[in-house]
């Protein structure tokens, strides 16, 4: 995976050095000082003095030669980068995860849902529907689920994926509404897997793709967000039922391995719901080659 230049190894001097870079001085209550200013945000030594460690030590961590700092350190580096509860949280988890001496267990990836989930999108028919993975491959969803996103249902199983879309599918940029919010959520789901598991091939082989192909995907993965949203609303210019509004709802799905259910929905009676009973019911070979995805790992 291409790593981006933070003057050093480590996801948590990265995610520091990338933090530290979109504070300003003045929102710190921080003076600008004498001369011109090379970093774009906070310099290390101002990091460090609003910490309250010694800039050897701060330059140690970002470098990733100091690898077990204190929860009151970490508390401490929060709030002076001025991390909200996800980023502060992600950041709790990079300092326990460089702090272990042993290397992680490789994950067991699956791309089955169990039979009871199979009927839950069943049943949640006319309400489009998708069940996603931990990098957000499609693994499983009702006809809706897939239609709502145009044009994925062109691509075989094994490309189904919601970032790769988001970046790469030509009607992705036209069918959302708000497209650069919604792929920074989706980056953000990536960031926060990468912060624990940087070397999950599954991870890595997305990322590098995204990387080449995508100058946006690649600008936004050096911004190192870690929050995604999951629930809210969403409108869609959609090439089958025009511009809707649809509400949405992220389920994670216990003992499933990093499985993520998403529904959509609309309330009985309005035009939204009409949307969602047309894309339900609307007859497309791409669609209906099969109901749910491949279980193959890729």
């Amino acid at each position: 995976m291409a790593r981006e230049q933070a003057g050093g190894g480590g996801e948590l001097g990265r995610f520091l050095w990338a933090r530290r870079a979109r504070v300003t001085p003045a929102e710190v209550g921080l003076p600008l000082g004498p001369g011109l200013r090379r970093t774009p945000g906070l310099r290390r030594e101002e990091l460090a003095t609003l910490a309250g460690v010694s800039i050897d030590y701060y330059i140690r961590l970002e470098r990733g030669k100091e690898t077990n700092p204190s929860p009151s350190v970490v508390d401490a580096l929060a709030a002076a980068l001025l991390l909200d509860g996800d980023e502060r949280e992600h950041l709790r988890d990079l300092a326990a995860r460089a702090a272990r001496t042993q290397p992680d267990p490789a994950p067991v990836l699956s791309r089955t849902v169990a039979p009871g989930v199979e009927l839950l999108l069943e049943s949640l028919r006319p309400y489009p529907a998708h069940v996603v993975d931990r990098t957000m491959d499609v693994i499983a969803w009702n006809p809706g689920g897939l239609r709502l996103m145009a044009g994925m249902e062109d691509w075989p199983p094994g490309r189904r994926n919601i970032v790769r879309y988001v970046f790469l599918h030509p009607m992705a940029r036209t069918l959302f509404e708000d497209w650069e919010h919604q792929v920074r959520g989706c980056v953000a789901r990536l960031r926060t897997l990468a912060g624990v598991e940087p070397d999950a091939p599954d991870l890595t082989d997305l990322v590098d793709e995204l990387l080449l192909k995508s100058p946006d995907f690649a600008r936004l993965w050096e911004q190192y967000d870690v929050k995604g949203n999951t629930t809210g609303r969403k409108t869609f210019h959609h090439p089958m039922v025009g511009d809707v509004t649809f509400g949405y709802q992220g389920m994670e799905l216990e003992g499933s391995r990093g499985h993520r259910m998403v529904s959509y929905y609309a309330e009985p009676g309005t035009s939204e719901y009409d949307a969602m009973l047309l894309l339900d019911s609307s007859s497309t070979t791409g669609a209906n080659a099969s109901k749910y995805g491949s279980s193959t790992v890729r």
